[in-house]
């Protein structure tokens, strides 16, 4: 069956794309979920439209991604640990932790997207990537410090 994608699915297309399917997967799995409609005339139509009202979402949502990322720049957090001997922490600074100081900032970020290349395990001072688009993402600046 050939259909043509209203959302990007992975292994198979974008949106806008013309691809065939198994009937199956086509009617039970694509269609039903909104992912794809049957390759007619006036779905192509209609496809045309989506992706132009997609482009749109796509690049008010960047703006936002950027401007969040300038924020970010500018912000730097302490996140007090726990230490042992030698200014090494007891556990490591994680994610969680640095999603949870943020909310208090009130920055509404998921951990999910914030990386972490090394796990923090001493104090000090670090450059942390914070990946808001995907082709936006911030750093910020995190001081682990001791809790004492």
């Amino acid at each position: 069956m050939e259909i043509i994608l209203r959302k990007e699915v992975e292994n198979l297309g974008t949106i806008g794309d013309t691809v065939v399917v198994k009937n199956g997967y086509a009617r039970n799995y694509l269609i039903p979920r909104n992912l794809a409609y049957v390759a007619t005339d006036g779905a192509r139509k209609r496809i045309e439209l989506e992706k132009r009202q997609y482009a749109k979402q796509i690049a008010k949502e960047k703006e936002g991604a950027e401007m969040l990322a300038e924020q970010l720049s500018e912000l730097q957090l302490s996140i007090p640990m726990k230490v042992g001997e030698e200014g090494r922490l007891y556990g490591s600074v994680t994610p969680q932790m640095i999603a949870e100081e943020l909310s208090v900032r009130g920055f509404n970020i998921d951990r999910r997207v914030i990386m972490i290349d090394d796990p923090i395990k001493s104090l000090g001072v670090f450059d942390i990537r914070v990946k808001l688009h995907p082709e936006v993402s911030g750093t910020l600046k995190i001081w682990v410090i001791s809790e004492e």
